[in-house]
Order: structure tokens, then sequence, then C-alpha cells
């Protein structure tokens, strides 16, 4: 097949790797972010395989970044997040929420600091270049704002480690979880950092000349053969079963953080100002209604995960929506997301989920599924 034959015009943009992944089995692509990503390299199940016990590559320059620069980049990237960024050392990287005015949520990207006042927040699904540079114009701070030439690869799995060393030496061993460095592979300006979205131990590469794409792909490819190493694309599988939120499916504007039990990342007592702190506030002093849960569904195993949300209903009530499910081969259940009503988000409960084939039973469970403390990613 050739890159051609994937199209829908020109305003669906195509990342560095895109001819690479087409030349080593992608068959499949959706729009993320308006660019191609991967979605399809054969049996998703196989593709899960290969991450939980050897490694992939995946192309995820989907992640677009935003880049955030000027003498009051630190000051204006708090006014972003809820998150109390204060002890956010040069190097680090985070998890953050970036809510609106209401409180809602706009995306849940990772944002990593590569100087005093040089940041990229590396995003989730929705256009934050625009809202971050909206909220500049009236801001009176002193920043810049860009899309820059930065295309993010995920090598994920328990080998990705070795493949990290083969390509860049022993040092790179010492790079902690959720820090990062910059490294120049043979003339390949990269930063590297220790994150992903898999749950697995697991490392993205952050391409910063879009030119190298073709070259750095083959590269990691050709270094990561003797460990294993497949092409691969995130997997749903992998994600549901570490609890890990996919914007526009688990969580939209709609969403706040206290609804999917992210406190941790709400810091309402700092003395910063962010975006939605009052709205946040009134929603913690009133509490929620709806609350994110994990589920059991009992039946035969999904063929793929949801593409619609799946009503939950108790007797004739509709309590909530199933938000993403998929079959997991390692634990042999079906499990799922899903948003209920407070009134019945108590474990262990039974209710009905409206399926695609048919109302099935469920059951409400802790998430994430496996691994709920992140040992393996962190290790």
């Amino acid at each position: 097949m050739q890159s051609d034959d994937f199209g829908f015009g020109t305003q669906i943009r195509k990342s560095p790797y895109f001819d690479a992944t087409v030349r080593w089995g992608a068959q499949g692509f959706s729009v993320y972010n308006h660019m191609y990503i991967p979605r399809d390299f054969g049996d998703p199940v196989q593709n899960f395989w290969n991450l939980v016990n050897d490694a992939i590559l995946c192309d995820v320059a989907v992640e677009r970044q935003v880049e955030i620069t000027g003498p009051d980049a630190a000051k204006f990237v708090q006014m972003l997040t809820p998150r109390d960024l204060s002890t956010m050392g040069v190097g680090q990287c985070k998890y953050i929420l970036i809510t609106n005015a209401d409180g809602g949520l706009l995306n849940d990207p990772i944002l990593l600091r590569l100087a005093e006042n040089h940041f990229w927040i590396s995003l989730a699904d929705s256009d934050i270049l625009l809202w971050a540079q909206g909220v500049a114009i009236h801001s009176g701070l002193d920043v810049s704002i860009c899309e820059p030439d930065v295309s993010p690869l995920q090598l994920q799995g328990p080998k990705s480690g070795e493949i990290m060393r083969a390509l860049f030496g022993d040092s790179i061993m010492d790079l902690k979880y959720y820090w990062l460095r910059e490294v120049d592979l043979d003339g390949i300006p990269l930063i590297v950092s220790r994150t992903g979205w898999s749950s697995e131990l697991g490392y993205e590469l952050y391409l910063r000349d879009s030119a190298h794409g073709d070259a750095l792909w083959e590269r990691i490819m050709a270094a990561g053969l003797p460990f294993g190493l497949k092409p691969g694309h995130t997997s749903s599988i992998r994600r549901i079963e570490g609890g890990m939120l996919s914007y526009h499916a688990d969580a939209d504007i709609h969403t706040n953080p206290f609804e999917l039990g992210f406190d941790r990342l709400v810091n309402l007592d700092m003395e910063a100002d962010f975006i939605g702190k009052a709205a946040l506030r009134k929603i913690k002093e009133n509490g929620v209604t709806r609350t994110q849960i994990g589920l059991i569904i009992d039946g035969e195993p999904l063929k793929g995960p949801n593409t619609t949300f799946w009503a939950i209903k108790v007797g004739e009530d509709t309590i909530g929506k199933v938000t993403s499910a998929v079959y997991s081969p390692r634990l042999d259940q079906n499990i799922a997301l899903a948003m209920v009503s407070v009134d019945h988000a108590q474990i262990g409960k039974e209710v009905e989920v409206v399926t695609r084939s048919g109302p099935v039973r469920a059951t409400i469970c802790e998430r994430p599924f496996f691994d709920p403390k992140k040992k393996i990613a962190a290790a």
C-alpha cells in the first residue's frame, strides 16, 4: 500500500513519520489534532502483547506542542492549569489539566519545562494553541506562544529501556520517571522524556526537526529489532487497563476534575490565580453529581472498543454512560471506564449496560484495572 492511498485532502496533516509507518505496515489511520495517526498495524490484541511483553514504536506526532517562552512564561503557564507548578524544576514533566472559566476540562496534556522560561504543552486532542494565544492577548503578560517543529514518537514496553541504551548509551538509564533530557542522535536533535500513554515503562522522543523523521524512525527500529521491537499504535486495551483518559471519550469541556477523581491536580489554596479557580472552588463546595468508575461487563469478549456511548441503567433509570470499553486478553474480562451518578457509584453494585448487542449485566469496580500504583511505568 502506498502512502497516497490514505487521504482526506491537504487539510489533514501528515507527520514526519507517515511514510515510514506505511512502509512498516500501517493499514489504517484516524485523525487527531488535525493530523493522521496510525491506528491499525494488524491485530490490536497482538499489538497489546507486543507492548506488554517487548516494545512498540508509535507515531504520536499528533501530540502537538504549544511552546510558551518569554519573561512571564512560568506565570502564564500557571494561569492555564489548576495544578500547582511552584515546585516544578527545569527538566521536569508534569501531567496537568487545562480548565476553562467554568472548571470544564479543555485538555489533559503533559507539561515539559525545558528551561526557566521555556515550556512545551504536549497536547491531547483539542486546539489549546488557539486557547493559549487567546488567553495571552489580554493577560498583560510578556509571552510568545507558537507551535514549534516538534514531533514525538513513543517507545513503550519493558524492553524500551534496553533499546534506549542501545541508542544513547548507559547514561540514558539515569533518566527518571517524568523527567526530560536534551540529546543528539548523530545530528538528530531530540528531547527525550520518561513519559508515555501506555502505563508501561516508556520513553517519548521529541524530534526537533521534521526533516529527520524518516531517518529517526528507521534508526530506532534498527536498534530495537534485536529486542523484539515492533511498529505499533497506542493500545486502547492497555490504556483502559491503566485507567488513562482519552479526551473527547472519557472527558470533555463539560467534565470537571473532581468528577474524574483528580483532586490532587487541583490546588485551590495556592496564591496563584488560574482560569476556573472560582468555579472549581464552588464545585468542590457543592460536591459533584456524577463520578468516573470502572466496570466489568459480562458476556462474550468485545470485538473492539465501543464507538458510541453505551447507556448504563438500573431498572428503568439511566444512571450514566460507558465512555471507553474493551476486552482485556490479560484479565480475560470486558473492562470499561464510565461516568455515573454518585448515588449509584458503589463498588460491587450490579448495573445493566446497553451494548451494541443489547443489554448485559455489569459490575462497578475500582480502576485502574491493572497495576494501579503505576509501578511498571515508574520503575
